[in-house]
Formats: C-alpha cells, structure tokens, sequence
C-alpha cells in the first residue's frame, strides 16, 4: 500500500475540492490510487463540491459574535456566501456562520487563519466543504474581522436581519471603543455609531486613514472644476480646500453629521457621552460587511426569463 502523505492529500484536495480528512480516507480505502480516489468520493457523493466551485457566491450571510472580556471585549463579523437568497435563510447554513463567528473570536481576522482553525473535529474550509455536499451550492467563508478592546466596548449592529435572528443578516457593523466608563454606556454609544455607520457607509475612521489615493483624486476633480469657473487661483485655491473638507464631512466617519442628530457630528456625540460619563472616549476602530459587495454577480433580469419561457413580451 502506497503511503498516504499530506503532500498526496493536498493534491487530491486541490483536484476535488473536498475537504482533507475526507480525501486522507479516499487515499487510504484507494491504497492511494488518485483517480480511484475521486471516483470513490463521486460515489459518496463528496466530490461535487469540487463543481460547484465556479459558481458565484454573492448571497449568504453575514454574522456576528461577541463576547465580555472582563472590562473589555471582542468582538467578530465573518461572511459566509452561498449561490442563492433560498440556502441563505437555511437553518444548517446559519447555524454553520454562527459557528464560524464564535471560532472567529479567538482568530486575529485573517481569513486564511480562520479557515484552517479547528471546528467541530474538522478546519473550517472543512466544513464548509461539507456544507457544500450537503446543500448542494457552491460557498464561500470571503472575509472575517475581530476586534478586541481590553478596556471599553464593542458595538454589533445587524442590518437586514434573518428572520427571527438579531447575530446574522445582509449587513453587519461593528464599532469599538475604548474607556473607562461604563461598559453598558459604551456599548450602547458604540451600537449606534454602529447603526450610523451602516446608514452612511464612510471611507474611514479618522481623515489620517484615508486613502491618500482617494484625497488626491477628489483633489484633482475639484481642482478642475476650480479653474473651468475661471476664478482667481487664489479664489480657486480655497474653493479646492473647502470641497476636500466637505468631502471629509461625507467619508470620515468621524466627522460625519450623526443621522439621528444632524446638529452633531460622530466626534461630537462621543466628546458629549465622554462628558456625560466624565471619562475619555476613543473611537478605534469600524467595520462594515455588506452581502455580496465587491463580487460580481451574474446578471439575470428575472421578469424576463419567465416572459421568455412563457413566450410573453
């Protein structure tokens, strides 16, 4: 009998895209025969996961986990996709994000990590392998996020959630901060900068996080309006630095007018919670996961495919 070795096994893995215990068995019940092996995992009904690799995944969900670390926290958004809206609301794939949530706070939020960390016997990608096999649609763990703060909050908010749910949905924030005030004070100004931030989509936290790139783009266009209006460079000058601070007004996070106060920005509703609680505040760090953004779904008109299968206009 050939010896199965992990160089074997990854090169079956590749092949079928199944997940590594099941292809270590497949080698070993094949005396590690390659081809007899796929065929072993087509009869189990393993290896279709393998042909469902090429489909996009660009529904699913997202979900989150958090959990109280004495006077701090930690805190995880993942997102798990699937090929269609219908698997996204089945029970076994949300329970399975849920999972993957929990494993992702002991994770330092690269996804990679996250994937080849133990659950349930197996890795991850395992079992999203065999998540795969049993539904029957391709899936993708696509990225993960873990916060941790030793003294403050983290703030979770879910938008567009699953029914009946309030950890997973289409959207998912988190925000948090760091203080020595009360946790549930903090946490509850973290949610809702959280619900803002879902609400505004902002660029980053601070104007130093910006992408230089996206400032200097934004600078070049105003520029250019600047001098088509035909003012004084002097006059066009300030016109192009008060554009770049209103364009820091909409994509900042902090200096962006909060939506339920208007007459406020985010940093002045955390200098005004600070003074309430008479403790610092600082916002460290967002993130906002929507479903799906960033992959390029097939297009598909669904009024028109049933027109054209019934012959109607």
């Amino acid at each position: 009998m050939a010896e199965i070795t992990a160089t074997l096994v990854k090169a079956l893995r590749d092949k079928s895209g199944v997940g590594m215990m099941d292809c270590k068995k497949a080698l070993q019940e094949t005396a590690g025969d390659m081809e007899a092996a796929i065929d072993w995992l087509r009869a189990k009904g393993l290896s279709k996961a393998a042909k469902k690799a090429d489909r996009v995944a660009a529904e699913g969900v997202v979900a989150i986990a958090t959990r109280v670390d004495g006077g701090g926290m930690t805190a995880a958004v993942i997102e798990l996709n699937a090929e269609t809206d219908f698997v996204a609301r089945n029970e076994v794939f949300q329970a399975a994000a849920r999972k993957i949530a929990v494993v992702a706070l002991d994770i330092d939020g690269n996804v990679e990590a996250l994937r080849a960390a133990p659950l349930g016997g197996a890795t991850v990608a395992d079992s999203v392998t065999e998540l795969v096999a049993t539904i029957g649609e391709n899936m993708l763990l696509r990225r993960s996020t873990r916060f941790t703060v030793r003294t403050g909050a983290i703030g979770a908010y879910i938008h567009g959630a699953a029914v009946g749910a309030t950890d997973l949905g289409r959207m998912g924030v988190l925000v948090a901060v760091e203080g020595d005030g009360d946790q549930a004070v903090l946490r509850e100004l973290a949610r809702n900068i959280a619900l803002h931030a879902a609400a505004t989509a902002p660029l980053s936290l601070s104007v130093d996080d910006l992408d230089p790139a996206a400032v200097e783009r934004e600078r070049a266009i105003f520029t250019e309006q600047s001098i088509a209006s035909g003012k004084p460079p002097s006059v066009a000058e300030k016109m192009v630095e008060g554009r770049i601070r209103k364009f820091y007004e909409e994509a900042v996070l902090l200096k962006q007018a909060y939506v339920r106060d208007p007459a406020i920005t985010i940093e002045g509703l955390v200098a005004q919670t600070a003074k309430e609680i008479g403790s610092p505040i600082k916002v460290v760090g967002f993130v906002r996961f929507a479903l799906g953004e960033g992959v390029e779904k097939e297009a598909s008109d669904f009024a028109a495919e049933v027109a054209s299968m019934t012959g109607g206009a």
